[in-house]
């Protein structure tokens, strides 16, 4: 063991009362007697692991209009994709409606435009959502498309006890790394605990949170500050929730992480396992959880799209298939793997089933899913996995000090980490002490992707119709009763859902209700 290793030892033991151990213990004898499906869960969360389920395989698409989102998720169904992965448009994201004169030149460019329920019913149509599980990757207007998604099932007739998904809800990473919020921290940590308690209730299956260390990640942290930046941000979702009244193990084994998986093949591995047994500490030590369900970690992991190049295009399928690897031999329980022509464009029809059936032959053709934790034992991934707790414990202390994850995020403590991470990598491959091939070494000049995926204008100008004509043929009177509850109990402390629910179902806009709640919230940043 290192003086450093044992200084770290000796200052655990004098830790407070909220600090994890942060003891660098090699792989040893009692690492090794840890048991797949046994607290820590260092070895996986369930004994059997891929042996017994694979991972859900869950393609992020979305693009153009519901129309056209949808025949390309029944598209991704037919080739065996086992999930659906929705991505939304900024305008979606920040709660502007499709013909906002804010959404312009935006709508259906990084994503799908939902402005209603009748968006969410035609990009569901001829798809069961009782058979399928659904993610959502939305955080300021979560509550909204959440409430847009159980109406839908509603009229299909599922009820909401059913459904399976996941909406990511994660609002702190937000204004950490990726800037998609509306409302000021107070408010919108008051939605994420108003869902965390709706769903409990009524809709049991439902993961209510996805908490992300992908956009960090994809931002320039490093995998120490991904997983350290991401935990200490599950805490403050934690405390909120414990503040609110909400008993732990009530909501705790609901909560799901998003990661990315990057091409450093025994790091990523490594980070996977050490992310369980911190998060297993976190909730046992931290929170006095009683229930095992809420210290198993559950993530979902994308191959890192800040490692696709436009040069040499062809290259980014042997990195995300590397990456994938690096996901699955870590334990993920669900995956997408992005496609070569990304860094160009949205993915094209082909490129995506590429991507999929990178999934498929890992699963179906190396052998690597038929043992728990294939790595496990090895003397590397073994120290790596408790250096790598170490660090991200050391940092989750240090946040702790600084009062807490929104605390450290208002004085802007994470975001320069991170911008300091992303500095001196950037200084790395300028000096090529990082290879990047065919960017910085192996350069050639190769053909561009002769086809890539364009956004139909027609379809966006249809989306813009589409909303203008719902709103004429509802009923106005109804739409404002439901706006006028909601703007009501915006202003109380009473749980927000029900009454997004009756403003969705009276086919109020997106648009309509998250301006309802900025009269109220106001905006974070704002000067007015």
């Amino acid at each position: 063991m290192t003086n450093k290793q044992q200084n770290l030892e000796d200052n655990s033991s004098k830790s407070k009362e909220n600090e994890i151990d942060s003891s660098r213990a090699p792989f040893d004898r009692h690492n090794e007697a840890e048991i797949p499906g046994e607290y820590p869960y260092t070895r996986g969360i369930y004994p059997e692991m891929y042996s017994k389920k694979l991972w859900t395989m869950r393609q992020y698409s979305g693009f153009s209009s519901p129309e056209e989102s949808n025949k390309r998720y029944r598209y991704l169904l037919e080739q065996g994709q086992t999930g659906l992965s929705i991505a939304f448009d900024l305008p979606t994201q920040m709660g502007y409606d499709s013909d906002h004169e804010l959404a312009v030149g935006e709508v259906g460019r990084a994503g799908v435009s939902i402005s209603s329920l009748e968006d969410m019913e035609t990009l569901f149509k001829g798809i069961n959502v009782e058979d399928i599980s659904a993610s959502m990757t939305i955080n300021s207007t979560a509550p909204i498309l959440l409430a847009f998604y159980i109406e839908m099932a509603r009229k299909k007739g599922v009820s909401p006890k059913a459904l399976k998904g996941t909406i990511q809800n994660d609002i702190l990473k937000e204004y950490i790394a990726r800037g998609t919020y509306i409302y000021p921290p107070k408010s919108s940590m008051r939605l994420v605990t108003d869902v965390f308690e709706y769903c409990t209730s009524y809709v049991p299956h439902w993961n209510t949170i996805s908490v992300s260390g992908y956009h960090i990640r994809e931002a320039g942290a490093n995998a120490v500050q991904e997983l350290a930046f991401t935990f200490a941000n599950a805490i403050a979702y934690v405390d909120a929730a414990l503040s609110a009244g909400l008993d732990v193990d009530k909501f705790a084994p609901r909560i799901s992480f998003f990661f990315v998986a990057q091409s450093n093949l025994f790091e990523e591995i490594a980070k996977f396992r050490a992310a369980r047994r911190i998060w297993a500490k976190i909730i046992k030590q931290r929170f006095k959880s009683q229930d095992e369900r809420s210290a198993r970690l559950r993530f979902h992991t994308q191959t890192a799209g800040v490692t696709l190049t436009a040069q040499q295009p062809e290259n980014n399928i042997i990195r995300t298939t590397i990456q994938a690897l690096a996901a699955v031999l870590g334990g993920t329980q669900s995956l997408h793997v992005n496609s070569k022509d990304e860094a160009l464009a949205l993915p094209t029809e082909e490129s995506a089933q590429l991507s999929l059936r990178t999934q498929q032959i890992l699963a179906y053709e190396t052998g690597i899913v038929s043992t728990t934790d294939p790595a496990g034992g090895s003397y590397y991934v073994e120290e790596l996995t408790s250096q790598i707790e170490a660090d991200v414990n050391e940092y989750i202390n240090k946040i702790d000090g600084l009062g807490g994850a929104v605390l450290a995020l208002e004085e802007g403590f994470q975001t320069k980490e991170i911008q300091n991470s992303a500095f001196e990598y950037q200084k790395s491959v300028e000096n090529q002490s990082s290879i990047i091939v065919g960017v910085n070494k192996y350069k050639s000049d190769t053909p561009p992707i002769e086809k890539i995926q364009i956004i139909d204008q027609k379809q966006t100008a249809r989306q813009i119709q589409k909303i203008k004509k719902l709103r004429k043929n509802r009923n106005e009177e109804n739409v404002k009763e439901c706006l006028a509850r909601l703007k009501t109990i915006s202003k109380t402390t009473d749980n927000i859902m029900p009454a997004i629910l009756d403003c969705a179902r009276a086919y109020c806009t997106l648009g309509e209700i998250s301006d309802e709640m900025r009269n109220v919230f106001g905006e974070f940043g704002s000067n007015d």
